[in-house]
C-alpha cells in the first residue's frame, strides 16, 4: 500500500466519521430535549443514552486513527478528553503524559498503538503513554497479557503475509506511518508487561 492509497484512506475514513457524527449528534440532542421534558428516565432511556455516548466516542477517536491527520495540532484536554470518553467503563486505564500540544499525526499513530496494546490486554492494565523530543512511548502493565506474535511481528517486519481481520487493521498501518515519518516501530515484551515506542 503506498504514500497515495494511505492518503485516500485516511481521507475516506475522516468521512464517514463526519458523516456519522452529526446524526449521532443529533439523537443524543434529541434525548436531552426529550429528558427537559419531564418524567423519570427508566432503564431504556439510560441505555440508549449510554450507547450514544459510546459511539460518539468511538467516532472521535477512530477520526485521528484512522483519518486524515493534517498538520493541526492538538491540545493535552482534547486528547485526554477523547481518551477518557472511549475507555470509560472499560477494564483499560490509559495515562496521557505530555503536557505540551501535540502533532495530530503523532496522535494518530499513538491511537493505532493504543489499538495495538489494547488487542493484547483484553483482561485490562494500565498504559502510560510519554513524549521526549518527537520519541514516544507507550508501556502497558497487566496481571495477564494475550500476544499474537503474528500480528505484533507487523510492526517490525511490515510483512502483510498474514490475513488481518478488520479488527486487527492498526497492526499493518502504525508500521507504514511510522515508515512514512522516518521511524520504525519497536517493541518489548514481558510476561506482564508491554512497551511499544516509534
Amino acid at each position: 500500500m503506498g504514500q497515495s492509497n494511505i492518503s485516500l484512506a485516511a481521507l475516506i475514513g475522516s468521512r464517514i466519521c463526519h458523516d456519522l457524527i452529526s446524526p449521532i449528534g443529533a439523537i443524543n440532542n434529541g434525548l436531552e430535549l426529550l429528558g427537559m421534558s419531564g418524567g423519570t428516565p427508566g432503564p431504556e432511556m439510560e441505555l440508549i443514552q449510554e450507547s450514544v455516548g459510546n459511539a460518539s466516542a468511538r467516532i472521535r477517536f477512530f477520526r485521528i486513527a484512522f483519518g486524515h491527520a493534517g498538520e493541526q495540532m492538538m491540545g493535552r484536554s482534547e486528547v485526554i478528553s477523547i481518551l477518557n470518553a472511549v475507555m470509560q467503563g472499560g477494564r483499560l486505564k490509559v495515562a496521557w503524559g505530555p503536557l505540551d500540544p501535540q502533532p495530530r499525526c503523532d496522535v494518530r499513530m499513538v491511537f493505532l498503538a493504543l489499538q495495538c496494546l489494547e488487542n493484547a490486554m483484553p483482561y485490562g492494565g494500565r498504559i502510560e503513554i510519554v513524549e521526549s523530543r518527537g520519541a514516544w512511548q507507550l508501556h502497558g502493565r497487566a496481571d495477564k497479557l494475550n500476544i499474537d506474535d503474528t500480528l505484533w511481528s507487523i510492526l517490525a517486519t511490515r510483512d502483510l503475509g498474514a490475513v488481518l481481520q478488520p479488527a486487527q487493521v492498526q497492526f499493518a498501518l502504525l508500521p507504514m506511518l511510522a515508515l512514512e515519518t522516518g521511524r520504525r516501530v519497536v517493541t518489548e515484551i514481558s510476561e506482564t508487561e508491554l512497551r511499544l515506542g516509534f
